[in-house]
């Protein structure tokens, strides 16, 4: 479908075609230096040739998480990072990132701890898999702690024996011996984090400051960059003194296409499913349920949305292909559900949303995909004399870390030094988010207007503080969607407005959840488009052939079988 249109992120870029640093790449990392590099007055501008965070960034476990598993890969500094990372988030992210409890079931006392070890000094990861005993996950979570004594941010692990574990957990296989309870961190709208970073790095950089998407970089001449609007089809070339290769599992793919041979890549398939079933989700009791599988692989059942996340496979896969959750994923999923929670009855017809993604890992020939590293490194090559450096590898947690670090090769590059950091900056609608009920009640008050202090309430949770511009933009009479409950028409067009949507399925995958939460049907997508339609300039045509083109999507890669009319989810509730 190639549709013209004018769009004013693509126009700033073919008007004023140069620019200090060109990232290619708009998933979370490429967000972040953004951010980052706008924040130190550079002119930088990126590009991406979906939408942003369309990749691996939108197919993550919904975890902020420092990555237990990882030290016995002996990744002691990953861990770390990650774990102080965690920490900032919870401070920075307040509106989106928040502790979550997590419960490890142990079957044996004493498995894997000689295992572990040869795993780490021995096999590099290709050793068979061993099923973790309570020694050794005691032994990870202490380490685990000791790490997060930076600020307290979350509490100290907990063990306690069979009786207690099966009173918490009454569904839980009866041979339980332990259950380790210790906390991490949740990010309910990943997808909405990465729009904060992208908006305040555009607030950040003003005029200095450009990011559009669906545009690709296709080539490279006599030291520029080409660029394709991926809508009108027109290309144009675009000057850069840096340019950053940040696209994740495509990043080999991205140097070839701009003349560069690269084999850094080796990236692994993640996939995941949403059930609705509600004696799944009660049987977790509110914690996310994380364990071994039998095959080695580390798994969750995590309950949120008044649904039930499962995952994550972690398979070889071709970045060049179109990834999705096959059968066999799903009979994995299912099995490892009964594995934990034997009594329970799961149907296919259950599952109202599946996705997946390509992990940005380094190539890893021999290494299981599980033990591969989740660090990251900087590759620098220089074209026609511009410099390319390519992020290989990263994880969602280490975001903020990694993009100072890309950040500050670029700045050497420029020979600029650098004017401040992200450590402790509030990440968009986290400035001054109200802490505590009576900090609430009173920022409730302050903005509601004419809307209920329901109606607002939920727009905070929603969107952080930053829904006091949305709630300045309502009418006070909503038009209320009977297809969609919990969204109004009139602020789906104030996010397709503001947010560079482009797409049906940009509104319905990433700038809201309302696909991800199942109960999608015809009168779904009708009622969304009819609502966005006029903020995009839509006439009847683009209209249908977005209804058209968004059913196949979802049909195809999210497996979503549109259902009757009138068959919609309820909305979910204050998180």
């Amino acid at each position: 479908m190639n549709i013209e249109v004018t769009r004013s992120a693509v126009k700033s870029l073919q008007d004023r075609p140069h620019a200090d640093v060109l990232i290619i790449g708009g998933g979370i990392n490429g967000l972040a230096t953004f951010r980052d590099l706008s924040l130190q007055g550079v002119d930088v501008a990126l590009v991406e040739r979906h939408d942003f965070v369309s990749g691996a960034s939108s197919a993550s476990s919904h975890m902020v998480h420092g990555g237990i598993r990882y030290l016995e890969n002996g990744e002691f500094r990953l861990v770390q990072e990650a774990v102080v990372e965690r920490n900032r988030l919870i401070k920075n992210a307040p509106h989106y990132v928040k502790p979550l409890r997590t419960t490890i079931p142990i079957f044996s006392t004493f498995s894997g701890i000689l295992a572990a070890p040869y795993r780490l000094l021995v096999s590099h990861g290709t050793g068979k898999p061993k099923e973790r005993g309570a020694a050794l996950i005691k032994t990870g979570l202490t380490l685990y702690d000791l790490f997060s004594r930076d600020g307290g941010a979350v509490p100290r692990h907990r063990f306690v024996g069979a009786k207690k574990s099966r009173a918490e957990f009454p569904q839980m296989r009866d041979d339980v011996k332990y259950t380790a309870t210790y906390y991490d961190a949740s990010m309910h709208d990943p997808e909405r984090i990465a729009l904060d970073v992208l908006a305040d790095g555009e607030l950040l950089g003003g005029e200095k400051a450009r990011a559009a998407n669906y545009v690709e970089a296709v080539g490279f001449e006599n030291g520029e960059t080409v660029l394709r609007d991926n809508l009108s089809g027109k290309e144009f070339n675009f000057k850069a003194d840096v340019v950053l290769n940040v696209s994740g599992s495509w990043t080999d793919l991205t140097n070839e296409s701009l003349g560069n041979d690269t084999q850094f890549m080796g990236g692994t398939k993640g996939s995941h499913i949403v059930l609705d079933n509600p004696e799944l989700y009660a049987a977790t009791n509110g914690n996310e349920i994380f364990f071994e599988h039998s095959d080695g692989r580390i798994v969750l059942i995590y309950p949120f949305k008044n649904r039930v996340l499962v995952g994550t496979t972690d398979i070889d896969a071709d970045p060049a292909k179109l990834t999705v959750c096959t059968d066999s994923e799903i009979e994995y999923f299912f099995d490892l559900v009964k594995h934990i929670f034997p009594r329970i009855k799961l149907e296919r017809e259950q599952i109202v949303y599946t996705f997946s993604g390509i992990r940005p890992l380094p190539k890893h020939d021999d290494t299981a995909p599980g033990f591969v590293s989740r660090d990251y490194r900087i590759e620098r090559q220089q074209m026609f004399g511009v410099p390319v450096l390519s992020l290989v590898g990263g994880k969602w947690t280490t975001f903020r870390a990694l993009s100072e670090h890309l950040a500050d090769d670029t700045l050497k590059e420029l020979d600029v030094r650098r004017k401040a950091n992200t450590v402790e900056m509030p990440i968009g609608g986290g400035r001054n988010y109200p802490k505590g009920d009576k900090a609430r009640t009173k920022w409730i008050a302050k903005h509601k207007g004419d809307h209920s202090a329901n109606r607002v309430e939920q727009l905070l949770e929603r969107y952080g503080t930053r829904a006091k511009d949305i709630i300045a933009s309502l009418p006070e009479t909503e038009t209320k969607l009977s297809a969609v409950p919990g969204y109004t028409a009139e602020e789906l067009a104030y996010l397709a407005e503001h947010e560079q949507v482009v797409h049906l399925d940009d509104m319905l995958l990433r700038r809201t959840h309302i696909a991800f939460r199942g109960g999608m049907t015809d009168e779904t997508l009708q009622q969304v488009t009819d609502a966005i339609a006029a903020a995009l300039g839509w006439d009847e045509n683009r209209q249908q052939a977005e209804i058209e083109r968004t059913t196949e999507k979802l049909r195809i890669e999210q497996r979503v079988i549109l259902g009757e009319p009138g068959v919609a989810p309820e909305p979910e509730a204050a998180q």
